[in-house]
């Protein structure tokens, strides 16, 4: 495991950071730069740390009010989780490759291969003719010509080009919205799906290009599962902890210590002052605590990891002069509200086994007004009593922006009757409980290199001023992860050059 001493052989030693926001960015980040022995501060403007990680435990019950699961596809996340000795705390859903979409006004099972998609009901005939045909009529060397704007191209249209709109309609719209809380219109393929973006670029189908770079990655891990074998036998899929995802940032808290993490500190105003004696100890911050305000002064970087509508609210001066901050564009925020109910389990006449069910747009016209609902309790047996079924359900995001205002009655009438029509839910729920994110998710939209280049020109011309978060990247938490590792890693490296040019 990775000691978090400070000893004099760590190449940040006696180098301090600041760290805005206590999110899985900003800790995974502070624990990375903590185990190469920098003094991390985080500052967070709630009482709380986490984030879009919020895992509640009452009555019994266990629910996630922001992430419910995650993934570690990336290498950071399974470095971190080995570092944090999380693997025993690991909980794997119980029949998580069984998920539905709804078709008709009623739960379908997706298909998980070519067999069960020719087998399914939730497509067409003809929709699933044109995905057998995909890696034949989009080969590199005949594929139909890609639009003059590709990389403005939304995901929807993408997905329309290779698949039809029928596959867009049951398929895509309801994996968005359950992931991100938008639509496919709405979203970029080239920043929201960029692998998929990639893979068209380089081989013209979509199809042969994933089965090409699984078959290629496969072979290139052979070789590291044949000499771990304990990572080979690790399940795939997403996963959650015993106690809900704030496991996650609650170990990563007590790794920093309570003296690194300062709550209810809002971060006003920050200050670039290098007076060209020395390369170091150049920024300061201007903090809101208990209705004061104080600087914090003396460290060498900073990493942001709040939303970028709270930066642009933020105050920043460079050598004396003002930084404004008026280059960042607007970004759209996903409004979701999460409503947890609970049954009990004699009253839900057509339980279904497995991950949840997706609502698409279209099932609209049946009636139905959330965006899906996740069979919490079942996944995860400990989250409710053995007589209880617990639902995390979700509402709003683009397709509903007001919806996810709406009070608590509402949308437990809206849920009840979902549930009803999907799992034969009968009468009042047990238990209701109802948390509503005005910012779920920044939309990945159509201007998002605008967004990204404005993050680049912050940690251009702001030296030791780095970004991290659900704004670069990717938003799932394993992408957050990533992203705060790899800011703490840029930071270490300016932190060198730093040092080295102060040796000089």
């Amino acid at each position: 495991m990775v000691s978090a001493a400070s000893s004099e052989d760590k190449p940040g030693s006696g180098k301090r950071v600041a760290i805005v926001g206590s999110g899985v960015s900003g800790l995974a980040a502070a624990y990375k730069l903590k185990s190469h022995g920098v003094d991390v501060k985080v500052f967070e403007s709630e009482g709380r740390i986490g984030g879009r990680l919020r895992s509640i435990s009452r009555n019994d019950l266990i629910w996630d009010e922001g992430a419910n699961t995650m993934t570690e596809s990336e290498a950071d996340v399974q470095n971190l989780l080995d570092d944090l000795d999380l693997r025993e705390k690991q909980q794997y859903p119980l029949s998580q490759h069984k998920r539905y979409i709804v078709r008709n006004g009623m739960p379908v099972l997706i298909p998980t291969n070519p067999i069960g998609l020719i087998q399914s009901s939730i497509l067409s005939t003809q929709s699933k003719i044109r995905i057998i045909l995909e890696p034949f009529l989009w080969k590199k060397k005949n594929a139909p010509e890609r639009p003059e704007d590709c990389a403005h191209e939304s995901v929807g249209r993408f997905f329309e080009r290779h698949f039809g709109r029928e596959v867009v309609d049951y398929l895509i719209d309801p994996f968005v919205a359950g992931t991100s809380a938008a639509d496919p219109e709405s979203l970029s393929m080239q920043h929201y799906f960029p692998e998929l973006w990639n893979l068209e670029q380089r081989f013209g189908s979509i199809i042969a290009g994933g089965i090409q770079s699984q078959f290629s990655a496969r072979k290139e891990k052979r070789g590291d599962i044949r000499g771990s074998p304990e990572k080979g036998k690790r399940p795939l899929g997403s996963f959650s902890f015993e106690g809900g995802m704030q496991t996650l940032a609650n170990r990563l808290c007590e790794k920093l210590g309570k003296d690194n993490l300062k709550l209810q500190s809002k971060v006003l105003s920050l200050c670039y002052s290098h007076d060209g004696k020395t390369s170091s100890e150049n920024w300061s911050l201007v903090v809101a605590s208990d209705k004061r305000h104080s600087r914090e002064s003396s460290f060498d970087a900073v990493i942001m990891t709040a939303p970028l509508s709270n930066v642009k609210e933020m105050k920043i001066t460079r050598r004396g002069i003002p930084f404004p901050l008026n280059f960042i564009p607007e970004v759209i925020y996903m409004p979701l509200s999460v409503i947890i109910t609970t049954f009990k389990k004699e009253n839900v006449k057509r339980p279904l086994e497995g991950f949840g069910v997706l609502v698409p747009s279209k099932e609209q016209n049946s009636g139905l007004r959330t965006l899906g609902t996740l069979f919490s309790s079942v996944m995860f047996p400990d989250r409710a009593p053995r007589d209880i079924y617990l639902y995390t359900t979700f509402i709003g995001g683009s397709r509903n922006s007001e919806l996810a205002k709406a009070s608590m009655d509402e949308l437990k009438k809206i849920v009840t009757s979902d549930l009803n029509m999907l799992l034969g839910a009968e009468g009042e729920p047990t238990f209701v409980n109802h948390y509503y994110w005005s910012k779920g998710f920044p939309l990945y939209g159509q201007n998002y290199e605008s967004v990204l280049k404005a993050i680049k020109k912050m940690e251009e011309e702001l030296p030791g001023f780095f970004y991290a978060g659900n704004h670069k990247g990717g938003i799932s938490v394993g992408k957050a992860i990533s992203s705060g590792c790899q800011a703490a890693d840029l930071v270490i490296s300016y932190l060198n050059s730093a040092s080295g040019e102060k040796g000089h």
